[in-house]
């Protein structure tokens, strides 16, 4: 199923996630979830990896980070690193192998690769079991208008806004039996395929 009919057939179950107030671009969110999931089903070279995304408010997300490595995505016209584009797709599974966050504007356009983010992580609780990615994620989303979206290597998505969990996502229907919700108050959508989605309660 291509992009364009896979946001369609779940926009029912990411419209919780991307709601306007959140301020981003729900376009690219839903791309940026798809490409999330698309890693989380296939891997690299047969394995399961983590990666992070870092949605909006890209100039001050790039003051409250710095490079890990040469950004291999540096120099290429914005043409290239479109977020809907299979190619760019493609180029960005590969670099997902590599550490540090995507940096991605609010119009759906990959600004930089291999970012640490230097954020504090001063008032942020996160449930116990989840690592540096996933506190960076909150810290970062805690001190910018941005939205972080963290994939574990266990294949299990989250969304972060303002410092905490604003959703979970299940690419894999059948890790539903082995799954518990790190959210408060938890409300899950519909499943639909092999897609569940489960958002933060009020």
């Amino acid at each position: 199923m291509d992009l364009e009919k896979r946001i369609k057939a779940h926009r029912d179950l990411l419209s919780g996630i991307c709601c306007p107030e959140r301020k981003v671009n729900p376009v690219t969110l839903e791309q940026v979830l798809l490409l999330a999931m698309e890693i989380a089903r296939e891997g690299r070279e047969g394995k399961k990896i983590g990666t992070m995304f870092v949605i909006s408010d890209t100039e001050e997300v790039l003051r409250k980070s710095s490079p890990l490595i040469l950004d291999p995505l540096f120099g290429h016209p914005p043409s290239k690193k479109i977020v809907s584009d299979r190619n760019t797709r493609e180029t960005i599974k590969e670099l997902a192998q590599l550490d540090g966050a995507f940096l991605v504007s609010d119009d759906g356009i990959f600004v930089s690769a291999c970012r640490y983010i230097n954020a504090t992580s001063e008032g942020i609780k996160l449930p116990l079991g989840l690592g540096s990615r996933h506190m960076a994620a909150a810290s970062i989303t805690k001190e910018t208008n941005a939205v972080a979206i963290v994939l574990s290597e266990s294949s299990m998505i989250r969304i972060f806004d303002n410092g905490e969990i604003i959703g979970e996502i299940i690419p894999e229907l059948w890790m539903l039996r082995q799954y518990a919700s790190s959210l408060n108050n938890s409300e899950e959508n519909e499943s639909k395929e092999e897609l569940a989605i489960v958002n933060k309660g009020n």
